[in-house]
This record gives C-alpha cells, structure tokens and sequence, in this order.
C-alpha cells in the first residue's frame, strides 16, 4: 500500500484501538473533516477481511478487492445519493432508473428506501462466511422516520452482524439510536502530522499550510481544497476582495461554497473585534473590523441564506447579493461618541 492510499497516521491508531475492542455498532462523532468516513471504511474491511490483523484489513484478499471496487455482498453503504456517486458507490436498480429518467434528482438525505432495503439486507445470509457490516455516513442525513426504520435490526442484529455510524453533527441524531452504539470520539491530529499527511497526497508544503489554515485544520476538508484546484494565493486575497465588492472572487463558486467562505470570514472577524485570534484566514489579510453587532447582523443573514444556498432561484444574482451585503457589513461605520452638550454661559 502506497503512502497515498494507506490511511492517515490518525485514523490507523483509531482503527488498532476500536479493532482490540468488542461491539457490534459504533457511533464515530466529531466535526467535518476529521475522517469519519475513512475510519468507518477501515472497520468494516477489517471486518470483512479474510485474514485480518490487528492492524486491519489485509488489503490483498477478495473481500477487499470487493470493497475496492464496490461490489462486496456483504456490505451495505447508507449515504445521501449525491455522496454515494460522489464516492462511486452504486445505487440499487431500482433508484438508478429514476434518476436516469429524471423523475428525480439524487437525494441529499438518506432515503427512508435505503434503510428499508438494509433491513432486507440484514435478513439475508452473509455471502463469504465473514459476517456482514452496514456504513451510515452521515448518520445524520437520516430523518426521524428512516432511523426508525433501523432502529430494530440496530438494537437485535441477526447473525455476525455489525454496524458503524458516521456522524459529523452526532447530537442530531435520535437519543434511541445513539444510546445503541458505543460512541468513539474522533481526535484531532497534531499539525505537523497533518501537514506531513497533505504532503504524502501530493500538496507542496506552504499550499498545505495555507489550505490547512482555510479549512480550519481539519485535514479531509484541506486535502479536498487542495484538490480543487483552489489557489492559497486566491484565498488569502478574498477578504480584500469582499471589501471591495468584487463578485470575480467568487466567479466559479456554488453559492452553498460562498457562503461557506463568508461565513469563515464573519467569524474570524468577529474572532478579531473581540481580541481573538482569527482561524480561517491569516491576521494580515484581513480588513478592519466592522461594529459588532453588523457582524452579528451579518452572521444572522449568512446562517438564513445557507439554508436554501442547494436551491438558489438565480446562482448569478445570489453571488452578487451575498457580495453586496459583505461590503456594506465590512464598511459599517463604527458609532462615534456624541459630542458635548454646550455649556450655558
């Protein structure tokens, strides 16, 4: 295994530590971008692996061939639609045909379908003798009526069966299905690992420093900048940008992605105005900041058009409004102190 596809140093030492341990569902909670997903991966091949170690999957047999190429029998992946063709897993038959036939768009929860059809799957005999796992990520996409659907086979599983639920917002989730797991919270790597990390999948030093910075030192989220083509230089030059009111910052950018970026910038200005040390951007570049309670104001509005930043009715027209607000946040006049009152003579 190259140092490219073997999983980060951090994930490997959660992996030794949740193998040693006996369960049949674990619950993997903490922010984005610290590998839920990569660790729930690595659980579930040790589990279907034909010759295990302590250290995890063998990454030689079939079964892991299987999961590498997303046809293995006996596991069943639970994700939003869109994460799944994201992340080249196949959708059953049935919900590719309507997608195809644009009776639909692919999800952006988990499908109350889905969780039907890995109860289904629970029920069958497991096809290599090694048991079979079921992967929820995130486990928070599930709405109250497909964790429901689980909830039964979660608590009761038939046979060699076990679970790893994947959660970036765990607290979501329903109190039933969360005092079924044994939970695991996920640790934050020390920097200088994370940056050795970023350098092992291709990306230079200083980009890695500086992408690190942007995605708040999560290193999932940095290495997924990195690969977008995004330049540090670009990042580090948007503040000024926003100042100015140029839309061009954000010429290829989805608003949901805009919005983000804003909302980095809010807190690090909010961060600022209160003596606090930014965390998305460096000191240097940002602009003076604003009153405070602009920028709550401002914080407010980002929070409300982030919720329907999937669905804009123009994506052109949407840009130039979150523009157009950010400049006249960031050139809020702070109040100045009234002036004496004239003395009688």
């Amino acid at each position: 295994m190259n140092a490219a596809s073997a999983p980060a140093p951090w994930i490997a030492a959660q992996r030794s530590r949740l193998l040693a341990q006996r369960g049949h569902a674990w619950l993997l909670q903490g922010p984005s971008g610290l590998g839920q997903y990569a660790l729930g991966m690595e659980l579930v091949r040790a589990w279907l692996c034909d010759a295990p170690t302590a250290d995890g999957a063998c990454g030689a047999c079939g079964s892991c061939h299987a999961i590498d190429v997303r046809t293995h029998a006996d596991l069943c992946v639970l994700m939003p639609e869109v994460q799944m063709l994201a992340l080249g897993w196949p959708l059953s038959e049935r919900d590719q045909a309507e997608i195809d036939d644009k009776k639909r768009k692919p999800s952006r929860e988990i499908r109350v379908e889905a969780l039907r059809d890995a109860v289904e799957f629970a029920q069958r005999t497991n096809a290599r003798g090694r048991g079979k796992a079921v992967l929820v990520y995130p486990a928070e996409q599930m709405n109250t009526i497909a964790a429901n659907t689980l909830l039964k086979t979660l608590e009761e599983p038939p046979g060699e069966m076990r679970f790893v639920l994947a959660s970036e917002a765990a607290r979501q989730l329903l109190p039933t299905i969360r005092s079924r797991c044994l939970g695991h919270r996920m640790l934050w790597p020390a920097e200088a690992d994370m940056l050795d990390w970023l350098q092992a999948q291709g990306v230079a030093r200083a980009a890695a420093t500086a992408f690190l910075r942007a995605a708040g030192g999560r290193p999932d989220d940095a290495l997924a900048l990195a690969q977008s083509g995004r330049s540090p230089d670009a990042w580090s030059a948007l503040p000024q940008a926003v100042a100015r009111g140029s839309v061009a910052a954000f010429a290829d950018w989805a608003p949901a992605q805009a919005i983000d970026a804003l909302q980095k910038l809010c807190h690090d200005l909010l961060a600022a105005s209160v003596g606090a040390a930014p965390r998305y951007f460096a000191p240097a570049d940002l602009p003076a900041a604003p009153p405070l309670a602009a920028l709550s104001r401002w914080s407010r509005a980002l929070a409300q058009a982030a919720r329907t930043a999937q669905h804009p009715f123009n994506a052109g027209l949407m840009l130039e409004a979150l523009v157009a607000q950010a400049r006249n946040t960031l050139h809020s006049k702070h109040p100045t102190a009234a002036s004496p009152a004239p003395q009688s003579p």
